[in-house]
């Protein structure tokens, strides 16, 4: 591979413009492909096969009506004073209206309902005081009857009498019968109605009013035009005195893919890279070429949001991996470059020696990064996995980037690459300090500070909770922020995330006794701890399925809605006399979604995490022919991604900090940002890896004995890992102050993952372990050996070819 790499960079370098323009042809084929055929992203995630997804399914073949999504609009007054007769009028005007919006399929006028609600309670205060009545009067008549009878008795009357006596006993007792009939359907609707208290629609003090929307498409086929249709609506048409504010469910926003946070990452990157190449030209090339290929990658992919449902975070992740993975190899070879020209090597030499001995290394590299993001579709989750090969994408075309257009531009800069004083120091170039080798005792105590540390740091892993952003998490000040905090306040906490429950029969309920079917699953619903309400809103016509809302105690992230949803799921059929056979519970709804997502997402971890340190053993066997130096590369990176896990979990879901990254609410881990960090970090980890480790090898191999090569392999590698990884921490940590907490956790996840990997692992405790293990580091059976094909990841075989070539110094 190095002698082909050799041959292109020199390629590269001699048609420099032809290389160039043809990037540019590529970049604006892919900007030109996303501008016609780049559709609409997507803020919902699914996972087929779910538990709540087949009552959707259910729901959608018997209740079509309540299968579609749903969206909130909320409506408060500026006074907090209740709403004035024509602010009502406004908001049910614009409720009627919204009808007529395309994929809208109903509106519910808040007022109207509440409306609809008190006149039930009267009519059912109504029917009490009647019932009531005609007991007292029943009872009046049967004791009138009652003397007449005995009267009668006594007298001696004859049986005429006697049979008028008891023909108006028997019209006495249908009409008590009649009453009681009577008395337990009252008795049935008002226990629908006290089991319903609490859920409404306008608040207590008349100040706050919820207008519910019911799309035609289920949740997560909603278009982002339908719901943008619905905002579009309502906020064109202020109602005066009132403000409007739009749920999570409708309103939550695409996150931007480049902001301030972004940009500063990469003014801090571009320091690190003058810092370490000496000069403004040479600190932009990897910049620009970083730039050119997340354009190329990102555009391409998002061409195809048009036809494919595209989560809107993963074009952020394009961006994410391009640019620090894209920085950091260009900034490899051209390190490497740079080096050999001081050494006096001749340019265009130098750029084909380059590109064959670090583009070596940069095309492993990038291949286990897109190796491992392609992994996550085995994990069987579409979004996740077409995350995956989107980063993958990106990380190809970084790679490819690498290794032609920067040679290409090395080739027009030529010398200019170094500052007119370095210029003069070509060919005298200052001897680096020999290597030292560290003392045992030292390693050791690296080995046992290092491990203890990142054990500590992932003590909080152990409670990690996986779940979705609520509204709760959105930017403050949002739309969406202030709906969820109002409805909140007003509502209750509940509110936020009511639960669809359905009930399926064996065989279908009448009209008259589906009252009573309906109450006898409410009434097993109410009694289940955190359950605020419950109200029935929907049967089928034939009578096999029942639909019903229910109110939590606390939001749709909290532990006691995720084990209501677990407990309600558990419960055993629920009988009822006006039901022949049994009614099976099944729970909907976007909590139990989150909450099934989350539990899949984490029922998967354990596999793609066995996928990718398996994956991680057989190539760094492969790579460093030893069997120790994987087993400690891969423990590392185990250590480094739990204490990730840790740090995630003390700032997102503990709040520890949180306000120094200006995080205003916590909740629940992002429910795929373990499993991303696997696949990411794993990639980066190999990276730093092999550029430490693989001048260990060099050092071993030609001759240095082993503790002396650590030393070496270590004095040569670092500096570029230092820069390396900083620059990585700074492109992913720019992502931290994101206004979405889901691209604000993985940039977090991401920059303290490669911070404590790099620095921790790759820089302490690897080479301290590596000292410890002398020779047996580098020990492989020989069976092995002569089975494993040679790869030469450094370009050694091409070094021993071109000696002006250094591939360290």
């Amino acid at each position: 591979m190095a002698s082909s790499l050799f041959r292109l960079g020199s390629f590269a370098a001699r048609r420099a413009w032809a290389v160039v323009i043809t990037w540019v042809v590529l970049l604006g084929v892919s900007v030109g492909a996303f501008l016609a055929f780049g559709g609409t992203l997507t803020n919902s995630f699914d996972i087929p096969g779910t538990a709540s997804g087949a009552v959707t399914d259910q729901l959608a073949e018997k209740l079509p009506d309540t299968a579609g999504g749903t969206g909130t609009v909320v409506y408060q007054t500026d006074s907090g004073e209740a709403f004035t007769d024509a602010q009502r009028q406004s908001i049910s005007e614009l409720a009627a209206s919204a009808t007529e919006l395309d994929g809208v399929a109903a509106v519910i006028d808040p007022f109207d309902a509440q409306k609809q609600q008190q006149d039930q309670g009267i009519r059912l205060s109504t029917a009490e005081a009647r019932l009531t009545e005609g007991r007292a009067q029943l009872d009046a008549g049967q004791q009138q009857l009652t003397a007449a009878l005995d009267q009668a008795v006594a007298a001696g009357a004859g049986p005429e009498q006697l049979a008028a006596l008891d023909a108006q006993q028997a019209q006495l007792d249908a009409s008590r019968t009649e009453l009681e009939a009577g008395a337990a359907q009252l008795a049935t609707g008002t226990g629908l109605l006290e089991l319903a208290d609490g859920i409404g629609v306008v608040s207590e003090d008349g100040s706050t009013a919820i207008v519910n929307v019911s799309f035609t498409d289920p949740r997560l086929e909603l278009s982002e035009e339908v719901k943008q249709g619905v905002i579009d609506h309502f906020d064109d048409s202020p109602v005066p005195g009132a403000t409007v504010a739009f749920g999570t469910d409708i309103a939550q926003g695409v996150p931007q893919i480049f902001g301030v946070g972004e940009a500063v990452g990469l003014i801090f990157a571009a320091v690190v890279l003058i810092v370490m190449l000496g000069s403004l030209l040479a600190a932009a090339l990897p910049i620009v070429t970083a730039l050119v290929g997340v354009g190329v990658g990102v555009t391409a992919s998002l061409s195809l949001s048009g036809v494919i449902d595209m989560a809107s975070v993963t074009p952020v992740l394009g961006v994410m991996l391009g640019l620090a993975v894209g920085i950091d190899y260009s900034l490899f070879i051209v390190n490497r470059h740079r080096r050999q020209v001081l050494a006096g090597v001749p340019v265009r030499e130098s750029i084909g020696l380059a590109t064959g001995t670090s583009g070596t290394a940069v095309v492993f590299a990038g291949s286990t990064v897109i190796v491992a993001l392609l992994a996550l579709n085995v994990t069987g989750i579409p979004f996740l996995g077409l995350m995956g090969t989107v980063g993958a994408v990106c990380v190809a075309v970084a790679v490819l980037i690498a290794i032609t257009l920067a040679p290409a531009i090395l080739g027009l800069v030529g010398e200019r690459l170094l500052r007119r004083k370095v210029r003069a120091t070509i060919g005298r170039q200052k001897e680096q300090k020999p290597a030292r080798r560290m003392s045992t005792v030292r390693a050791v105590t690296t080995v046992l500070v290092s491990i203890v540390a990142l054990l500590v740091i992932a003590i909080p892993a152990m409670s990690m909770r996986l779940g979705l952003p609520d509204g709760s998490t959105e930017p403050e000040g949002s739309t969406s922020a202030r709906a969820f905090s109002i409805v909140d306040d007003e509502f209750g906490e509940g509110a936020n995330g009511p639960l669809l429950v359905t009930a399926t029969l064996d065989e279908g309920v009448s009209e008259d006794t589906l009252p009573d079917a309906q109450l006898a699953v409410a009434e097993v619903l109410g009694a289940q701890s955190d359950v605020e309400a419950v109200a029935p809103i929907a049967a089928s016509e034939d009578g096999t399925l029942l639909a019903f809302q229910v109110l939590p105690a606390e939001g749709p992230n909290s532990v006691s809605t995720e084990e209501l949803v677990q407990s309600i799921r558990n419960l055993p059929p629920v009988t009822s006399d006006a039901v022949t056979g049994a009614m099976t519970l099944g729970v909907a709804g976007q909590a139990a979604t989150n909450i099934d997502i989350s539990e899949g997402l984490s029922a998967v971890l354990p596999l793609y995490l066995v996928v990718v340190v398996g994956l991680s053993l057989v190539i760094m066997v492969l790579v460093f022919r030893s069997l120790l130096v994987p087993v400690i590369a891969t423990g590392g990176f185990v250590l480094s991604l739990f204490a990730t896990y840790g740090l995630i979990v003390s700032v997102f879901q503990f709040g520890w900090g949180a306000e120094l990254i200006g995080l205003h609410s916590t909740g629940p881990i992002l429910s795929f940002l373990p499993v991303i960090l696997v696949g990411i970090l794993f990639g980066l980890a190999m990276d730093y890896q092999l550029f430490l480790a693989s001048g260990m090898r060099e050092a071993y191999v030609h001759g240095a004995e082993a503790r002396l090569a650590v030393a070496q392999g270590f004095q040569a590698g670092r500096s570029v890992v230092i820069a390396a990884a900083l620059i990585m921490i700074a492109v992913f940590g720019g992502f931290i102050f994101s206004e979405s907490t889901i691209i604000r956790s993985i940039g977090f996840g991401l920059a303290f993952g490669v911070l404590l990997d790099a620095f921790v692992v790759r820089m302490l405790l690897m080479p301290a372990l590596m000292h410890l293990l002398g020779r047996s580091a580098w020990w492989l059976p020989r069976w092995l050996d002569r089975l494993l094909p040679d790869v030469d990841v450094e370009g050694a075989a091409l070094e021993r070819t071109h000696p002006g070539a250094h591939p360290h110094g």
